[in-house]
């Protein structure tokens, strides 16, 4: 298996974290998704996004909810973005109502460079 490198930041942000192995995998798997339906990320939008994905996961292990999200914020975001983002939910598992809708915005900021 080919180990992807990544920016020095986002290295870091991966070692730092509770589960690196964890986190490298859950960030590999989100790249490749978006690639397989176009999206590809800037060095920013991927540090963003991997800061983002290391707390999801960290709410999947303690259960913490994010506040309520009212999903008509988000009716401007594409089917796309909004697809792509319930699948990473779906991945990660044990998250709460509008995680879909916040991740959401990654992959729309990333259709849009």
């Amino acid at each position: 298996m080919t180990v992807t490198k990544y920016p020095a930041a986002i290295e870091n942000m991966l070692q730092a974290s509770a589960d690196p192995s964890a986190g490298r995998a859950l960030v590999d798997w989100v790249v490749a998704a978006a690639e397989q339906v176009g999206i590809t990320f800037t060095p920013l939008q991927l540090q963003v996004l991997t800061n983002h994905l290391l707390e999801m996961q960290g709410r999947a292990r303690s259960g913490e909810q994010l506040p309520p999200v009212d999903p008509a914020l988000f009716a401007e975001v594409s089917p796309q973005a909004l697809a792509l983002a319930e699948q990473v939910v779906a991945h990660i598992g044990h998250l709460g109502p509008g995680e879909q809708y916040v991740l959401s915005i990654h992959f729309e900021a990333a259709q849009s460079h």
